[in-house]
Parts: C-alpha cells; structure tokens; sequence
C-alpha cells in the first residue's frame, strides 16, 4: 500500500488578523496546508508542535519582529525555507538578513497575490528538487555499497550501473537549466516587451563565446548569467520596466541601477551560483569605467560579464528598451560598433561583428521542420519550445520520446494550434 506524502505546510506570521485572513483565502484553491500565528511566540510554539515546510513572516511585529523569528527558526529549524514580507523602509535590514543567511526570501509590501504565490510554488518545487536530490544521493551511495561487495566477475553489472547513473547525472544537468529557462520565462511575462529577451541574450553570449574560444569554467557559467541577467529587476515596478531608460528620471535611474546589485545577492545562498552572480552584477560595467555598480574599467570587468554587456546591449537596442525606438538588427550592430574601445571590450565587439560577417557553417545533422503529427521518437529539438504567450515548455536538446510527444499534441489540440518543430533526426536513427 502506497502511503501519501504529507501536504507541503506553510506558517503565516503577522499581527493583523486581517493579513492572514487574506492570506489564508490567496492559498486556499494551492492544496498546501496552512497554518497562521499571530506573533513571534505563537510561531515558534507551532514549529515546535507541527512539520512546517516554510515560514511566511511579517516584517514589523510588536515584540520579536520578523528577522529575529526567522534567525531562530534557522537555528531551530534550518530545513524549513524562511520569507520576510518587508517594506520599502525596511530593505536594508532585510538584505542584511538575507546575507547572513537567515532569511531565503523577502516580498515587498504590497505584493502582488499572482507573485506571492509563484515564489512559493518555486520554494515548494525546490524543497521537492532538494529531496530527489537527497534520495538520488542516497540511492548512489547504497548502490556503491553494493558495488564494493560484488566480485571480478560482474564487471559488466557495474558498467551498466555506471550507465544508468551518468544518464541520470545528465537528466538532472539538463533539468537544471530548462527549470532556469521557465522561471525566466515567467518573470518575463510581467511585460510583452520583455519576453523571449533573456534567452535571445543567452543564445547570442553562446555564440561570442565560442568565437572566442573562453576557457571551461566562463563557457559554463555564461549562459546561466545569460538567462538570469536581469532577475534583480523583479523588485521594480511594472511602471519603472515599462519606460524606456532614456525617460526614467532621476529616482527611478537610481533604483533601475540597483539590480545587478540586488541580482548578485540573491544568489548569494546558491552554492552553484558563485560564478554566475559576479558576471550579473557586473553586466553593466564599461570598458571605460563608466558603467555601473562599481565603475570597473577594462580587463578589471570578468570576461564573462563583457561578452554579456555587449548581448544585451544589442537586444536592448533591437526591443527599443533604451529609447522606446526599436532599431533594425543592422542599425543596432552599428550601434554596438560605436561603442567599440569606450562602451565595450574591443575583442568581444570583433568576435560580435565576425558573428555577421560569416556564412555559418551547415550543420552536421539536418534540421527539419515537422508538423506534431510527424514527430518520432529520437527525434532532439534543435530550438526551445514556447507557447505563443512566451512560457518555456521544452528546451533545445530535449530528445523526445512517446509520452512528450503526446503531451504536445494534446497542447496543441487543446489550444487549437497548428505547430511546427525545428528538429534533428540522430545520424543511427536516420539509417
């Protein structure tokens, strides 16, 4: 008998029973389990009675405030992930919290209900993922027990095994990055303008960089900086994101120039982040030294974060985010030629402008358009799958097999779309 896994449980803390209330009706169509206090002491009398997935608090509370809860749920109770809803007024504490690793989280007051809930579906999803992890890691380590204890003769056992775990290694490597891909999909969709612009700048970094040949550890971290260039902006405003640069007043230039910053420190916990988050907060530095945060000049600015300057600089000109006037794919090379030797590193501008200048090469498996209908499995997308509202729902390299096949007719039936695929056929499956 299958026994059902415990509903993922969430803490709510705040003094005004009205807050909880609303927040009690915002989680009530989630399936989550929710539990409320009224202040710190209650909270902690809950965690220490009930299973509690993560913590939901308030930020200004008579007595022990939000912080101070959340510092000893840490030491009490470090599984549990830990959001501070804050003000404007309160930023810096929180940002201190969240460097010393008490706090995961934080959501500006007032929230927006449909945000409130994505970042906790993302915690939920991540607590999940980190469970899978632990089990796999669990699993692997059983298994070389096993292994140690099996003789000479089933050496074609441990191969196979070896197999199965580098397939399942690469899975989650592959899951890793389109999992990034949707969540920046979804923070794109806060505005039309935004979206498809992340992976268009992931996409043209890639080819920089393999023109100029950058060394292991940059041609990894690039594109997940790529992707994620932009995450500190989801502090702004819809107002603030939707006016070109060149219009933003003063104000509103100071909080924009504030997200490199706030997007390297909310990586800060992520251990497979720490070379991703100094080229985020330095994607708007100049070659000159006058760029932003840290007014770095020249090869003091990491590779990486150059090559991705020049990327979004060109996407930023061809959605007419600097100005409101979208420029032509050739006006906006130009553009970023200009700024050659001032705006932008000289190398990484020759490799941009080599990326035009040459035929590109045939690729060395064809690529075929397909309707759904004509889709095999074997087949490997060759570009990311997107719904027509920009939501990411396959990424390229995704080899398909029957049951993604089905799952995409049923979305183009239910949706009543007629689909095609860029797709390769692999050379042993063309025979």
């Amino acid at each position: 008998m299958t026994v059902a896994n415990p509903p993922w449980t969430l803490l709510a803390v705040d003094d005004e029973p009205n807050i909880l209330a609303a927040l009690r009706r915002l989680f009530r169509a989630t399936g989550w389990r929710i539990l409320t206090a009224g202040h710190a002491d209650e909270a902690l009398a809950v965690l220490a009675a009930e299973p509690v997935n993560a913590v939901l608090s308030d930020m200004r509370m008579p007595g022990m405030d939000g912080v101070q809860l959340l510092e000893r749920v840490s030491l009490s109770w470090p599984h549990a992930a830990r959001l501070l809803l804050t003000g404007q007024a309160d930023l810096g504490s929180t940002i201190a919290a969240i460097n010393r690793g008490r706090v995961h989280r934080y959501i500006a007051k007032p929230w927006s209900d449909d945000e409130l809930v994505l970042t906790l579906r993302q915690v939920e999803e991540r607590q999940r993922l980190e469970d899978d992890k632990q089990a796999l890691e669990q699993l692997t380590q059983l298994q070389n027990e096993e292994l140690k204890a099996l003789n000479t003769g089933l050496e074609a056992r441990v191969a196979q095994r070896t197999e199965e775990l580098a397939a399942a290694n690469d899975r989650l490597k592959r899951n890793y990055l389109t999992s990034i891909k949707a969540f920046t999909a979804l923070i794109e969709l806060r505005g039309k303008a935004q979206v498809g612009h992340a992976r268009q700048v992931a996409d043209l970094t890639r080819r920089i960089a393999q023109a100029m040949r950058l060394d292991a550890n940059t041609a990894h971290d690039l594109p997940i900086a790529a992707l994620l260039h932009d995450i500190g902006q989801i502090g702004l405003s819809d107002a603030l994101l939707a006016r070109p640069l060149n219009r933003l007043d003063r104000d509103e230039l100071r909080r924009y120039r504030l997200h490199p910053v706030l997007g390297e420190q909310a990586l800060l916990a992520c251990d497979d982040m720490q070379g991703v988050a100094p080229l985020i907060r330095a994607h708007h530095e100049r070659w000159d030294g006058q760029g932003f945060p840290d007014g770095l000049r020249g090869t003091a600015i990491p590779l990486g974060a150059r090559i991705l300057a020049v990327a979004d600089a060109y996407e930023d000109l061809r959605s007419g985010h600097i100005d409101g006037q979208a420029l032509s794919p050739s006006d906006a090379r130009r553009a970023v030629l200009a700024g050659r030797g001032s705006q932008f590193d000289p190398a990484v501008v020759d490799a941009f402008a080599g990326l035009f200048s040459v035929a590109p090469a045939e690729p060395a498996v064809p690529t075929l358009q397909l309707r759904t209908a004509d889709l095999r499995a074997g087949q490997i997308l060759v570009r990311d799958f997107v719904s027509p509202e920009g939501v990411l729902l396959l990424s390229a390299g995704q080899r398909l097999n029957e049951d993604l096949i089905n799952r995409i007719l049923a979305f183009e039936r239910k949706h009543q779309l007629a689909l095609r695929l860029a797709v390769q056929v692999p050379q042993e499956a063309g025979k």
